[in-house]
């Protein structure tokens, strides 16, 4: 009688919901990253997270900066001294679109920093990653990822 040196195979792994939702938001933010990276030469990407590297409290998932090389008004100020902003709201698997109070609360944000867009990235594993920019009328409007940081 043979001896079998093979290891059995684990068990399928099961998560809790919870465990499923923090998986997806950290893979959203690295394709989100991934994608963006081909395009986004001179963007800068700033992730907000929480403890053990989980979704933290506020509307913005991630906040994308680079120099604005621009002349600026204001005499006071050179070239490379101001900002252009982007606010991005992520959403990956299931989760459902923002809502209407958050889309108010998005608009809000980027008025008050003055963000030049609000974008909604969508990461469906397998299936889709899709952009979507606010407009004024607090409508999602499909974009891309070149029309947005281009």
């Amino acid at each position: 009688m043979a001896i079998s040196t093979k290891r059995p195979l684990p068990p399928t792994i099961q998560r809790t919901p919870v465990e499923k939702a923090r998986h997806t938001d950290r893979w959203t933010e690295i394709i989100l990253r991934a994608v963006s990276a081909r395009v986004a030469k001179r963007w800068r990407f700033v992730s907000f997270r929480g403890k053990d590297r989980g979704e933290w409290r506020g509307v913005v998932d991630v906040l994308a900066i680079r120099k604005d090389t621009h002349a600026p008004a204001q005499p006071s100020l050179k070239r490379g001294d101001l900002f252009d902003i982007i606010l991005i709201q992520m959403k990956g698997g299931t989760a459902k679109t923002p809502g209407i109070e958050e889309r108010l609360r998005l608009r809000g944000v980027a008025k008050y920093y003055r963000a030049q867009a609000v974008v909604l990235f969508e990461w469906d594993r397998g299936r889709t990653t899709n952009f979507f920019t606010l407009n004024r009328r607090l409508e999602w409007v499909p974009s891309t990822c070149l029309d947005i940081f281009g």
